[in-house]
């Protein structure tokens, strides 16, 4: 069992946790995922680390609630217990040679994407940061940003906080003025590395994209994560779990990975609903019992 030490509600949809798991702690890096089960008879889920701790023994987890498994995580409250927490898996991040990085991050993806700019910021390279939201209520991690960021920019869809666009508008803008980057590393939905791809390689930066929003089991058993690269001699089938979670983006074909991401859209949400039922149960069985 893992123990929940700390609990920090980000958005409404979007909550941070702190689980003690020293093994884990010990050899976490950027960019890479545990597995966990919230109970004997819940799924496996993977969830990139958002930061870890070796001395303290923590790992934290930033997760957006959109499906059952989700749901029931976001029930447990500190100083509970969650029943598997394995890892570290996946490759971690690469930031030899890196001197000059734009790190972009896309909604939930900035738990991904944070990390990511501290490790650049601590090995003393230049790090560059966009981050893009729907709106100024789902705006997270700015804070943490701005401290391991030289330069900062945050977006908003509707203009509500920061700037109005999404994150390729300051890209365009910083590769147009003759900015220069060694990389940009892209993470959150998949259309939006989709478009920040495409822009860099309008101007020869090279793009790696954290395919994390595909995977599904972790494993690569369950085929949910399958990837087509296209190589200069072909066709390449990976698997975002075990052979990332990061690829250059230039080879991705981000429209195939999309419609294999829609493949289980039904059944998750019918599952959420069920697991949201449970969710409001529970609350009202509370509030009945402290007499309200």
């Amino acid at each position: 069992m893992y123990r929940i030490i700390r609990k920090r509600i980000l958005n409404p949809t979007v909550t941070q946790m702190e689980i003690l798991a020293p093994l884990v702690a010990r050899k976490a890096k950027p960019g890479q995922f545990i597995i966990l089960r919230v109970d004997e008879d819940g799924e496996r889920i993977p969830l990139t680390i958002a930061g870890a701790d070796p001395a303290e023994g923590s790992v934290k987890i930033i997760f957006q609630i959109v499906g059952a498994t989700t749901e029931k995580l976001n029930r447990k409250n500190e100083g509970e217990n969650i029943q598997d927490f394995a890892g570290p898996l996946g490759r971690p991040t690469e930031t030899e040679g890196i001197r000059n990085v734009c790190v972009v991050g896309g909604g939930v993806g900035c738990a991904i994407a944070m990390p990511v700019a501290e490790a650049f910021h601590a090995l003393g390279a230049g790090v560059t940061s966009v981050i893009g939201f729907r709106n100024k209520d789902l705006v997270i991690l700015e804070e943490e940003f701005r401290a391991c960021s030289d330069d900062l920019t945050v977006m908003t869809d509707d203009g509500s906080y920061g700037r109005l666009g999404n994150v390729t508008v300051p890209l365009r803008e910083m590769l147009g003025s003759g900015r220069k980057f060694d990389r940009i590393i892209a993470i959150g939905p998949l259309i939006m590395m989709k478009f920040v791809t495409l822009t860099a390689k309008e101007f020869g930066v090279p793009v790696t994209v954290s395919m994390n929003p595909i995977m599904i089991d972790g494993t690569g058993m369950c085929g949910g994560c399958r990837l087509t690269l296209n190589r200069e001699g072909g066709k390449v089938t990976k698997f975002a779990c075990v052979d990332g979670p990061d690829f250059d983006g230039y080879e991705v074909d981000f429209d195939e990975a999309m419609s294999r991401s829609r493949m289980y859209f039904d059944f998750e949400k019918r599952a959420f609903e069920a697991e949201r039922e449970k969710t409001c149960a529970l609350f009202k069985q509370a509030e009945q019992a402290s007499g309200n």
